[in-house]
Protein backbone atom coordinates (compact mmCIF):
# COMPACT_ATOMS: atom_id res chain seq x y z
CA UNK A 1 0.00 0.00 0.00
CA UNK A 2 1.20 3.71 -1.23
CA UNK A 3 1.50 6.08 1.66
CA UNK A 4 2.29 9.59 0.93
CA UNK A 5 3.56 12.23 3.65
CA UNK A 6 3.94 15.67 2.94
CA UNK A 7 5.42 18.37 5.43
CA UNK A 8 6.86 21.33 5.12
CA UNK A 9 3.74 23.98 5.56
CA UNK A 10 3.33 26.73 7.84
CA UNK A 11 2.89 30.48 8.55
CA UNK A 12 4.65 32.77 5.76
CA UNK A 13 4.15 36.59 4.85
CA UNK A 14 3.51 37.78 1.34
CA UNK A 15 6.59 37.46 -0.71
CA UNK A 16 8.44 34.50 1.18
CA UNK A 17 8.96 31.32 0.22
CA UNK A 18 8.45 27.59 1.48
CA UNK A 19 9.10 24.31 0.45
CA UNK A 20 6.95 21.39 0.98
CA UNK A 21 8.23 18.25 0.75
CA UNK A 22 6.34 14.55 0.12
CA UNK A 23 7.78 11.21 0.75
CA UNK A 24 6.60 7.76 -0.34
CA UNK A 25 6.54 4.37 0.70
CA UNK A 26 4.97 1.27 -0.06
CA UNK A 27 5.86 1.48 -3.38
CA UNK A 28 7.92 1.63 -6.67
CA UNK A 29 7.91 6.05 -6.52
CA UNK A 30 10.25 5.80 -9.21
CA UNK A 31 7.86 5.15 -11.53
CA UNK A 32 4.59 7.48 -10.48
CA UNK A 33 3.95 10.45 -12.03
CA UNK A 34 3.49 12.57 -8.78
CA UNK A 35 1.42 15.84 -8.32
CA UNK A 36 0.82 18.75 -6.03
CA UNK A 37 -3.05 20.01 -5.40
CA UNK A 38 -4.48 22.51 -3.64
CA UNK A 39 -7.58 23.17 -1.52
CA UNK A 40 -9.04 26.62 -0.03
CA UNK A 41 -11.83 26.38 1.94
CA UNK A 42 -15.07 26.37 0.31
CA UNK A 43 -13.19 25.93 -3.03
CA UNK A 44 -12.73 22.44 -5.20
CA UNK A 45 -9.46 21.18 -5.15
CA UNK A 46 -6.92 22.45 -8.03
CA UNK A 47 -3.92 21.48 -9.78
CA UNK A 48 -0.69 22.83 -8.94
CA UNK A 49 1.83 20.91 -10.97
CA UNK A 50 2.75 17.38 -11.74
CA UNK A 51 6.07 15.47 -12.44
CA UNK A 52 6.78 12.85 -14.61
CA UNK A 53 8.86 9.68 -13.51
CA UNK A 54 10.63 9.58 -16.75
CA UNK A 55 12.64 12.69 -18.11
CA UNK A 56 11.81 14.67 -15.08
CA UNK A 57 8.83 16.76 -17.34
CA UNK A 58 7.01 19.11 -15.25
CA UNK A 59 3.80 20.82 -16.04
CA UNK A 60 2.71 23.84 -13.55
CA UNK A 61 -0.88 25.46 -13.16
CA UNK A 62 -0.93 29.42 -14.96
CA UNK A 63 -1.46 30.85 -11.37
CA UNK A 64 2.05 29.47 -10.38
CA UNK A 65 4.25 29.42 -13.16
CA UNK A 66 7.08 31.58 -12.63
CA UNK A 67 6.71 31.09 -9.00
CA UNK A 68 6.97 27.66 -8.21
CA UNK A 69 8.98 24.54 -9.50
CA UNK A 70 8.51 20.99 -8.26
CA UNK A 71 11.43 18.12 -8.83
CA UNK A 72 11.73 14.79 -7.58
CA UNK A 73 14.57 12.92 -6.20
CA UNK A 74 13.98 9.51 -6.59
CA UNK A 75 16.62 7.91 -4.41
CA UNK A 76 14.91 9.84 -1.78
CA UNK A 77 11.40 8.97 -2.29
CA UNK A 78 10.79 12.44 -2.40
CA UNK A 79 8.95 14.98 -4.81
CA UNK A 80 9.29 18.70 -3.46
CA UNK A 81 7.35 21.77 -4.04
CA UNK A 82 9.63 24.98 -4.20
CA UNK A 83 7.10 27.66 -3.69
CA UNK A 84 8.87 31.43 -4.13
CA UNK A 85 6.87 35.08 -4.10
CA UNK A 86 4.20 33.67 -2.21
CA UNK A 87 0.82 35.55 -2.68
CA UNK A 88 -2.30 35.48 0.01
CA UNK A 89 -4.53 33.40 -2.39
CA UNK A 90 -2.00 30.33 -2.17
CA UNK A 91 -3.62 29.76 0.96
CA UNK A 92 -4.28 26.69 0.77
CA UNK A 93 -4.23 22.69 2.17
CA UNK A 94 -1.49 21.52 -0.17
CA UNK A 95 -2.03 17.66 -1.05
CA UNK A 96 0.67 15.41 -2.47
CA UNK A 97 -0.77 12.72 -4.91
CA UNK A 98 0.71 10.11 -6.98
CA UNK A 99 -0.64 7.77 -10.21
CA UNK A 100 1.60 5.27 -12.40
CA UNK A 101 1.69 5.30 -15.30
CA UNK A 102 2.41 7.73 -17.82
CA UNK A 103 -0.06 10.97 -17.67
CA UNK A 104 0.27 14.64 -17.86
CA UNK A 105 -3.37 14.97 -16.28
CA UNK A 106 -4.46 17.68 -14.24
CA UNK A 107 -6.90 15.87 -12.69
CA UNK A 108 -7.51 14.82 -9.37
CA UNK A 109 -9.48 11.94 -9.97
CA UNK A 110 -6.92 9.81 -12.02
CA UNK A 111 -4.51 9.91 -9.54
CA UNK A 112 -4.90 7.30 -6.66
CA UNK A 113 -2.67 7.66 -3.74
CA UNK A 114 -2.93 11.07 -1.60
CA UNK A 115 -1.43 12.61 1.43
CA UNK A 116 -2.68 14.04 4.06
CA UNK A 117 -2.45 17.28 3.18
CA UNK A 118 -0.08 20.33 4.77
CA UNK A 119 -1.48 23.45 5.30
CA UNK A 120 0.01 26.98 3.88
CA UNK A 121 -1.33 30.05 5.00
CA UNK A 122 0.17 33.50 3.60
CA UNK A 123 -0.06 36.58 5.27
CA UNK A 124 -1.01 39.85 3.76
Amino acid sequence: QVQLVESGGGLVQAGGSLRLSCTASGGTFSRYVMAWFRQAPGKEREFVANIQWIGGRTVLADSVKGRFTISRDNAKNTVYLQMNSLKPEDTAVYYCAGTAGFTTSTRADEYGYWGQGTQVTVSS
